[in-house]
């Protein structure tokens, strides 16, 4: 029996052998994993973590990842969990393997296992050779993990700690490392009609001049694509097909505004509720709009029908959860899918890479045979994958006569952040005849992440805390996962509220938040991150150069993280200088976390600053980048990143930590530089000078 402390990737796959294999005489160990890589280094990072634990050389190592056929089924590769999650079963399953051997080797030489020791897979004694390895040892894997094996002390990390160089860079440096560089034989190229608006039907096409182009047509209900033997020939005949879309549901311009959502139909959770306390209560609201993902490569997948078997590959975050999908679209059993992850632009969270797989997958059962391509352009990108939602968050507290939070009210409406578990939500889906009804969506519970709720509930030690999210059913565009959920808006209210309740009380906001913390880890990051940036020399503001700082714990379970921002404004921000404290625990690669913290920065940075899914009567009219600005290399400033030692403690995961704070920062240190405050987002010029007029 799987004791209920291990991992849950262990208690789900709970065989040796379904992670890890030797192949005999070759010298190799074949790891498998279900985290796939999606550009944040976890390849590299778990590859560390296997090679350290079983005293193996690195370039012995061969990953699958992703893979229905061979991998462990984890789950979605989201939530900055790869780490905690894949990497704690692989050293835990790489510890036990390690110990079996040794076990083995001490029967057959005669030896107590304690005197025998590995060097790169061969067992050796007192430092001499035994003759014995992995691969000739012939220990059978077929065994169920009990997790009793003892993992290696920090101290005796080879590979743990260190900046292994990303594994995956040569190959995309090259050129060949993306599913849009895979070519296979015969493939066929297709590009999908996709409808402006949710609901509307195709009346008619123009075949005549889609056949002109070199290409056929394929229709299903309102699902219709064109299929050519190169992709010029698709784009062309895709451009010229001149669809006729007819109803759907109505968008208006205003409907993109967080404050649109307010009111509207909804599934409404309390996670907490308290006493109101008395005293002088003040409240604010924040918002942000909807967002897209901006990823710098469009969707791509291939699908295969051939046999009565269906193969994928996609670039999708769970192999299995499209699979369970694909059989629900094809009416295949799952045994009849393989799914095969490659690696695509990354997106962290719900872009189009399981519609473009859910629609490369329907074409090739119409049309079986040929591998089939679909590739979506860039305004299919903009315009049909899900966007990360609007949210309103309006913040109630009640103050005490110290100044400090006596109670906390936070109610947030937001349209769904997880739709990507309901088959219905997805694209071609929606276009066949007599598609699903739409599903409920429910926020999840903030002590499993949330979505909404994500970071909503303050990660100080303030009594009284009320929560209420309001889940909008039917907003005007597609809603899913992007990048933190709900955990930026949130913390942007949060750390808001928090400097201009220090602000009321004559207090500094670092001193403020330090009142309220008595998470030992939390109250480091954030002194250190203001050390780094001499807060106490920031100045007192109001001419136009401020300084913010922003706290957050992702989840208020993962890597904790403070950031402290230096800007100039004046009609527009300017960033300055970003300092970044982070303590992400036992961290596998500190290069890959700081390119993770700083990634998060900058990502975070844009959204705040310029981003927004602008809405029309067609749908999404930001279909292109100059439509939907993002920050430019030029605008980003110098990042100066520690990554905080706590000492010997488990992994936490960093991929999302930064993201909250770093807006946070940002709102802040534009109040102090300009007097006012900007409440919602993005900060642009017209916010600002509405700001200074009000």
């Amino acid at each position: 029996m799987i004791a209920n402390t291990l991992p849950k990737s262990l208690q789900d796959n709970p065989r040796l052998d379904q992670w890890i294999s030797f192949r005999a005489g070759a010298g190799a160990v074949h790891v498998r994993a279900g985290k796939i890589e999606i550009g944040q280094g976890i390849a590299t990072a778990l590859a560390q973590i296997a090679a350290d634990e079983l005293d193996v050389a690195l370039s012995r190592l061969a990953l699958t990842a992703g893979d229905t056929d061979v991998a462990p089924d984890e789950g979605m590769t989201t939530g900055s969990m790869s780490v905690e999650m894949s990497g704690t079963s692989l050293r835990i399953v790489c510890a036990e393997i390690r110990v079996l051997m040794l076990a083995e080797a001490a029967a057959r030489l005669g030896r107590p296992a304690a005197g025998l020791a590995v060097e790169d897979g061969a067992i050796t004694e007192d430092g001499a050779p035994t003759g014995l390895d992995y691969w000739s040892l012939g220990v059978s894997l077929d065994r169920e993990i009990t997790g009793a094996a003892p993992l290696k002390p920090r101290a005796a990390h080879r590979l743990i700690g260190t900046d292994v160089p990303r594994l995956d860079l040569p190959a995309k440096l090259n050129g060949a490392g993306f599913l849009h560089d895979m070519v296979l034989s015969g493939m066929v190229h297709g590009r999908v009609l996709h409808p402006p608006l949710i609901g509307a039907c195709l009346v008619g096409v123009d075949e005549g001049a889609i056949a002109r182009a070199g290409a056929s047509f394929l229709r299903r209900g309102d699902f219709a694509a064109v299929l050519a033997a190169s992709e010029a020939a698709a784009r062309a005949a895709h451009a010229v097909a001149r669809p006729d879309w007819q109803g759907g549901r109505a968008v208006t311009p205003d409907m993109g505004e967080a404050a649109w959502l307010v009111g509207k139909p909804a599934l409404h959770a309390r996670f907490r509720e308290a006493p109101r306390a008395g005293g002088e209560r003040v409240s604010a609201t924040f918002s942000r709009p909807y967002i897209s993902h901006g990823t710098l490569g469009p969707s791509v997948a291939i699908a295969q029908f051939e046999g009565r078997h269906l193969t994928v590959w996609s670039h999708t975050q769970g192999v299995y959860l499209l699979r369970r999908h694909l059989a629900a679209l094809t009416g295949l059993a799952e045994t009849a899918i393989s799914v095969r992850h490659a690696q695509g632009a990354g997106c962290y969270g719900q872009n189009g890479a399981d519609d473009a797989a859910a629609e490369a997958a329907l074409l090739a059962t119409l049309r079986p045979g040929a591998p089939i391509r679909v590739l979506w352009g860039r305004a299919d990108e903009f315009t049909h994958e899900p966007a990360g939602t609007a949210m309103s968050v309006t913040i109630e507290a009640a103050l005490g006569a110290d100044g400090m939070p006596a109670d906390w009210v936070t109610t947030i409406w937001s349209a769904p952040h997880v739709a990507r578990s309901h088959f219905a939500c997805m694209l071609p889906v929606q276009s066949l005849p007599d598609p699903p009804d739409d599903p409920e969506h429910h926020d999840p519970h903030p002590d499993g992440g949330g979505g909404a709720s994500r970071n909503a509930i303050p990660l100080y030690d303030i009594p009284n805390q009320t929560l209420d999210v309001h889940v909008v059913q039917r907003p005007p565009i597609r809603t899913s996962a992007l990048r933190g959920l709900g955990a930026l808006p949130n913390i942007f209210a949060i750390e808001a509220m928090l400097d201009d309740l220090a602000g009321r009380a004559g207090i500094d906001p670092v001193e403020y938040r330090l009142r309220l913390l008595s998470d030992p880890r939390a109250r480091d990051v954030l002194s250190t991150a203001a050390a780094m940036a001499n807060w106490a020399g920031r100045g007192k503001g109001g001419e136009g150069r401020g300084m913010g700082i922003g706290l957050g714990r992702y989840k208020n379970r993962s890597a904790y993280a403070a950031v402290v921002v230096e800007v100039d404004v004046d009609t527009e921000v300017r960033l300055r200088r970003i300092w970044c404290a982070a303590d992400g625990g036992l961290v596998i690669n500190p290069d890959g976390a700081r390119n993770q913290v700083e990634g998060g920065i900058i990502q975070a940075a844009s959204m705040t600053l310029k981003e927004a899914v602008r809405l029309g009567e067609e749908g999404i009219a930001s279909r292109s980048w100059a439509e939907y600005p993002i920050l430019r290399f030029s605008e980003i400033p110098e990042i100066t990143t520690k990554l905080v030692d706590p000492g010997d403690v488990p992994p936490l995961g960093m991929g999302e930590c930064t993201m909250g704070p770093t807006a946070a920062a940002i709102g802040n240190a534009v109040a102090h530089a300009l007097g006012v405050r900007v409440r919602e987002m993005p900060l642009t010029r017209e916010r600002i000078a509405a700001a200074l007029q009000a």
